[in-house]
C-alpha cells in the first residue's frame, strides 16, 4: 500500500469522500433492496454477455487477443491476459445493446467483465457478499462521475460516450474494491482511470461498430488503472479540479460539480438509477415503445389499426436515434422507427427482431413512413418523447412514459428477469448450464468464495454460428 508521500497534492475532499466510503463498503452496509437489485443486475449482464458472444464482434476483437495465459472467455475454451479478457468480454456484454443503461451509462457491461477478468488471480477468497459490494461499488463511482460531469445530456451531448469514458473509472472502482484497496489506493485507481477515458458519439452518424468496443475498452482500461496504482504509479490529483487538462473543463467544458461524488452517499444507492432493458434497442427508444404499448391495451386496438405514429421529442433524442439506418444491426439498433415498427409487426422487439431476416422484411419500409418526428428545441435534452397514435377512423391518443419498463418506477417482474437470462444465456451455453449459473447468482450471498465464477461461463462445445 502506498504511504503519505505517494498521495500527492490534496484531493478534493468530494473524491476522498466517495473513494473513502467505496473502500469501507461492507457487505452488512447494503440495505437488502440493494443486494436483490445487484444481483438482477448481475444476472442480467450476464445474460447479455453470453448472448455477445455470438456477435460478429465478439468473434473478431477475441481473435486479436494474445493467447497463452490463464483468464477465460466467455463461452469458449480460449484463455487469455487479464486485460485482454476485460477488453474482449466487455464487448460481448454491451454489442446486442441488452445490457442495463442509466449508470455510467451501460454499467454492468463495463464493471462486470473487468470483475471477472480480476477474480482468477484474487490470492483470498471472494465471498459473493463482497462481489456484490464491488459491484455495488462500480456503480456508484460510474453514475457519480457522470452526474459531477452534468449528466448524461450534457456529456453526451458534448459528443462523448459515457459508458467509455465514465465507465473507465467504473471498473477501476469495481477492481479496487474487489482487491480491498485502501482509500489512497483506490484514489489512485480512479484518478489514473481518468487517462484511458475515451469514446465518441461519431459511431452514430453511419452505424459503426466502433460504440461495440466502447465497454470492452472501459473494462479493459479501468483494470489496467487499478493494476497501475497497485504497482505504485499515482493518479492526477487534480484531474477533478477546474483546471486545464481536468476532466470536467475536457469532457463538458466547465468546471464540472464535484460535489455530486458525495452527495448521498450510503442513501442515494446509485445502482437504482439504472434501469435493465426488456427491448433490444437503444435505451433512448424505450419510452416509446411503453407508450405505444399502452396506448394499444387501454383502446384495445391494434397495429392494425395505426394509421400514423407522431413524436414529439427533444432534438438530442432526434440526433441520437431519430435515423432508421437498417443496413447494421447496430444501425437498427439505434432507430426509435425501427423499435416501434418492429413492436407493430412483430408484436415483440427482442434481439431476434433485429435480424438480418427481420430488417428486410417488406412491411419495415411501409410501416416506417408512417411514423413522423417533430423536433422541439423547447423540450428538455433528456425529456421522453411524446408520443400520439392516430387511428384508421381518426382517433387518437397522446401518451408519454416518464421512466421506461426496466427502471425502479416501472420494474421488470424477477420472472421477466429470468426469463431474459435464460433465453440468452442459451444463445451460447447449454441449458444445465444456464439453469446452474442463475442457482449461483440467487444464491451470492452465501457462498464463501466466487473465484470460480469465470470458469462457470467457458465451454468447450462446438460454438454456435454468428448471430447476424
Amino acid at each position: 500500500m502506498p504511504d503519505a508521500a505517494r498521495s500527492g497534492l490534496q484531493a478534493l475532499p468530494h473524491v476522498e469522500a466517495l473513494a473513502d466510503f467505496c473502500t469501507r463498503l461492507a457487505p452488512a452496509d447494503l440495505p437488502d433492496r440493494i443486494s436483490a437489485r445487484t444481483k438482477l443486475h448481475l444476472l442480467d449482464t450476464l445474460g447479455a454477455a453470453l448472448a455477445g458472444t455470438r456477435s460478429t464482434e465478439f468473434r473478431r476483437v477475441r481473435a486479436l487477443a494474445a493467447p497463452g495465459a490463464a483468464t477465460p472467455l466467455l463461452a469458449s475454451p480460449q484463455r487469455t491476459g487479464p486485460r485482454d479478457a476485460a477488453l474482449v468480454n466487455g464487448v460481448a456484454a454491451h454489442v446486442f445493446e441488452l445490457d442495463d443503461s442509466g449508470g455510467c451509462d451501460h454499467t454492468g457491461a463495463v464493471v462486470l467483465p473487468a470483475l471477472l477478468a480480476a477474480l482468477p488471480s484474487c490470492d483470498a477468497p471472494v465471498s459473493g457478499a463482497d462481489l456484490l459490494c464491488a459491484l455495488t461499488a462500480g456503480y456508484e463511482v460510474g453514475r457519480r462521475v457522470l452526474d459531477a460531469s452534468g449528466g448524461y445530456g450534457a456529456h453526451n451531448g458534448a459528443g462523448w460516450h459515457s459508458t467509455g469514458t465514465c465507465g473507465t473509472l467504473a471498473a477501476a472502482a469495481a477492481v479496487s474494491r474487489l482487491r480491498g484497496y485502501d482509500t489512497t489506493l483506490f484514489r489512485h485507481a480512479i484518478t489514473l482511470a481518468t487517462s484511458f477515458s475515451s469514446g465518441l458519439w461519431a459511431f452514430n452518424h453511419d452505424g459503426s461498430q466502433a460504440k461495440k468496443v466502447h465497454a470492452g475498452r472501459a473494462a479493459e482500461g479501468g483494470l489496467l488503472a487499478a493494476d497501475l496504482a497497485a504497482a505504485g504509479f499515482c493518479g492526477p490529483s487534480q484531474v477533478f479540479e477546474d483546471v486545464w487538462g481536468g476532466f470536467f473543463r475536457t469532457f463538458v467544458r466547465d468546471a464540472g460539480r464535484p460535489e455530486e461524488f458525495s452527495a448521498g452517499l450510503g442513501t442515494n444507492w446509485k445502482i437504482e438509477r439504472a434501469s435493465l432493458k426488456p427491448y433490444a434497442a437503444c435505451r433512448g427508444a424505450h419510452s416509446a415503445i411503453d407508450a405505444v404499448s399502452d396506448i394499444l391495451t387501454e383502446t384495445g386496438r391494434t397495429a392494425v389499426d395505426i394509421a400514423s405514429i407522431d413524436l414529439r421529442l427533444s432534438p438530442f433524442l432526434m440526433d441520437m436515434c431519430g435515423r432508421a439506418r437498417l443496413d447494421t444491426l447496430a444501425g437498427a439498433q439505434m432507430s426509435l422507427g425501427y423499435a416501434l415498427t418492429a413492436l407493430l409487426i412483430f408484436g415483440r422487439v427482442d434481439l431476434e427482431q433485429y435480424s438480418a431476416a427481420a430488417r428486410s422484411d417488406p412491411r419495415i419500409a411501409a410501416f416506417l413512413g408512417r411514423i413522423h418526428f417533430h423536433p422541439d428545441p423547447q423540450m428538455s435534452q433528456m425529456a421522453e418523447p411524446e408520443v400520439t397514435v392516430t387511428f384508421a377512423d381518426n382517433n387518437s391518443r397522446t401518451a408519454t412514459v416518464p421512466r421506461a419498463t426496466g427502471s425502479s418506477e416501472r420494474p421488470m417482474s424477477d420472472a421477466a428477469v429470468r426469463a431474459k437470462f435464460d433465453s440468452l444465456a442459451s444463445m451460447a451455453l447449454p441449458a444445465a448450464r444456464v439453469a446452474g449459473l442463475a442457482e449461483f447468482i440467487s444464491t451470492l450471498e452465501g457462498r464463501a468464495d466466487c473465484r470460480d465464477l469465470p470458469e462457470l461461463l467457458v465451454s468447450d462445445e462446438p460454438e454456435a454460428p454468428v448471430f447476424l
